[in-house]
């Protein structure tokens, strides 16, 4: 039974994704709940029967008290068979209507809803671009797409479970009184303006508090992720209490915002319970005054008062189920200033995939300034053949990793083209681009997977014996099988932490090599990629990286000139421009910036721009 339930919809059904999503609230909730119309139309349907039974069991105890005084034999003369029926229909009618309600609302409608909204949100962050990502917390990102279908979970929940349920109660609250006597719909009528007013104003101001709030435990979240990610500089440059009072100061602010969230809930419940107290003397007084009088029935006191009491009990869950209902609407249009932002980086309406070719690269007039005007690539013009190594260095600052990060399409070109094998990459698909470079970066960080799992997402449907062979060929076979994590698993099969933290720089390096010869790709990129290992690992990486290079277009950032000195070209950045270009031998004759940086490197090592000045004086 709950099976079938849960199988009613299915929440990774496909959907038409948009890159750029609505910016009201509501179109994007609609959007969500399409999948769901027809469950929520019949579960609305049955919640408001549930409430039109609720509200007749109560008009039928005022009949019971009506015609009880005629004694046990006339009343079961009279009445039995009706008793009879109503009991088999509360027992059995009642119980199963109200048993299918619960099970779409909890097990078709929560169990689906929030996990549709989670993963089309996680699709559509995971599809913006790098970018996108370095403008922000990781914490704080995570944290809006994890309680915002929450929060869109629980606004369903209040609208099946306690809004049309309430709408029913009071539409049949005041069908009831009217029957009895028109005139106890007056206190009725009265008490709903002013609830109503109650209502409008709670909205109006739990709304903006609940959105203030949710933002600042989304920034609290941030700022302890962040220090969380970076223990190992807190911890280093003992900045415990540092950063005990950035979170503080986020910590209070949370405090703050939630302290005026809370004093609208409690302005709003001593209002409510006045205005309770005001409806159960108006519409039970009245009842009495009208029996007095000899108009209305003892039974119509009885079901009136009853009714009274009912309505004064729910006011009070239904007034609560509102201002959650507006608080979780507040939380969802905060996540949606992360999750449902706009996808800039996109590929073109026309894009193809990559064509498979000898991996030639052509840069042409390529100028790149992130929006600022300065910085980044100016007017580069540059053509790499197939299977010709590159080395590229310069200063910090002058551009090579904005070229890489073009290259790879992690941002749209400003100006400029940039083409492999013919084929303008702005006009193919990102995933087919980036399926044919490989590259290891400077910051060596994997995956908090196993090891095997790290390796093999270089191409993930490679054999064991494959990636076995990769490792091997990074030189990190045999320190990976003597690896254990807490869980006792070992080699392949230890997972190595976030971002690999369980590994040394040099470890991580070596797996990340093993992945990208494992991918296989015809261009590759090298950002430093020995600069975490020491010189005998370098040396034997060294051979490996070689190896790596046999008949693929490759372009290598060093600081460290001798791990590029042999390549077949070695071109110098400086303020994003290409000044020089040459082989090693070649550009040390010219007696430039190359030969400067060679003459004064220490290590190995490029010198900064201060470095160089005192070098010179």
């Amino acid at each position: 039974m709950f099976r079938y339930f849960e199988s009613l919809v299915d929440p990774y059904v496909d959907y038409p994704e948009d890159d750029r999503p609505p910016t009201r609230l509501w179109p994007i909730m609609l959007g969500y709940a399409r999948p769901f119309r027809r469950v929520l139309a019949i579960t609305a349907a049955l919640a408001t029967v549930v409430a039109a039974i609720e509200v007749w069991l109560l008009a039928y105890m005022g009949r019971l008290v009506d015609f009880l005084p005629a004694g046990p034999a006339e009343v079961w003369a009279n009445y039995g068979i009706e008793l009879i029926l109503v009991a088999l229909f509360i027992l059995f009618g009642r119980t199963g209507i109200h048993i299918v309600s619960i099970l779409l609302l909890n097990n078709a409608i929560m169990t689906n809803f929030a996990t549709l909204v989670r993963w089309r949100s996680h699709r559509h962050v995971l599809r913006q671009s790098v970018g996108w990502f370095e403008n922000d917390f990781a914490g704080r990102i995570t944290n809006r797409v994890m309680q915002t279908p929450a929060a869109a979970n629980e606004v369903v929940f209040q609208v099946i479970d306690a809004i049309t349920f309430a709408i029913a109660y009071l539409i049949g609250a005041a069908v009831l009184l009217t029957a009895a006597d028109p005139w106890l719909l007056v206190p009725l009528v009265l008490w709903a303006i002013a609830y109503g007013w109650l209502m409008r104003w709670t909205v109006k101001n739990v709304t903006p508090a609940s959105q203030a709030a949710s933002d600042a435990r989304s920034s609290l979240t941030g700022r302890i992720v962040d220090s969380y990610t970076n223990i190992h500089s807190v911890k280093m440059f003992a900045h415990d209490d540092r950063e005990l009072d950035y979170a503080k100061e986020a910590i209070e602010h949370t405090r703050t915002t939630f302290r005026a969230e809370m004093r609208v809930y409690t302005m709003m419940d001593a209002i409510l319970f006045s205005l309770n107290g005001m409806l159960i003397v108006g519409v039970v007084g009245w009842a009495l005054l009208l029996w007095v009088q000899g108009v209305t029935s003892v039974g119509v006191v009885a079901a009136a008062t009853a009714l009274t009491l009912r309505l004064n009990a729910m006011t009070g869950w239904i007034m609560w189920a509102l201002t959650t209902f507006f608080r979780e609407l507040g939380v969802v249009a905060e996540g949606m200033e992360t999750i449902a932002q706009p996808i800039d980086l996109v590929d073109s309406p026309d894009a193809k995939p990559l064509e498979p070719g000898p991996g030639k690269i052509e840069l042409q007039g390529l100028s790149h300034h992130y929006g600022r005007g300065k910085g980044g690539l100016d007017r580069i013009d540059l053509t790499i053949a197939p299977g010709e190594k590159i080395g590229l260095i310069g200063r910090s600052g002058a551009g090579k990793s904005t070229l890489v990060k073009l290259l790879l399409r992690f941002y749209d070109i400003e100006t400029g083209k940039i083409l492999i094998d013919g084929q303008d990459i702005s006009q193919v698909t990102q995933q087919s681009l980036r399926r044919r470079i490989g590259m290891v970066q400077q910051d060596s960080a994997l995956l908090h997977r196993s090891v095997m799992d790290n390796i093999r997402y270089g191409r993930p449907e490679a054999t064991e014996e494959e990636a076995f062979e990769a490792a091997r060929k990074a030189a990190a076979h045999d320190f990976i099988l003597t690896l254990q994590d807490p869980q006792g698993r070992q080699g392949y099969d230890a997972q190595v932490g976030e971002r690999g933290i369980k590994l040394s720089g040099g470890q991580r390096q070596r797996v990340m090599l093993a992945r990208v010869i494992l991918k296989d790709a015809p261009i590759l990129l090298l950002d430093e990629a020995t600069s975490a290992l020491d010189s005998e690992a370098e040396a034997e990486i060294q051979k490996t990286l070689y190896g790596m290079m046999e008949g693929k277009t490759v372009i290598a950032i060093a600081h460290r000139l001798s791990t590029i000195a042999q390549m077949d070209r070695i071109i110098v950045m400086d303020h994003g421009r290409i000044v020089e270009m040459g082989s090693h031998a070649e550009l040390l004759a010219q007696g430039g910036l190359y030969a400067q940086f060679w003459e004064h490197q220490s290590g190995g090592f490029l010198m900064t721009d201060d470095e160089q000045t005192e070098a010179a004086e």
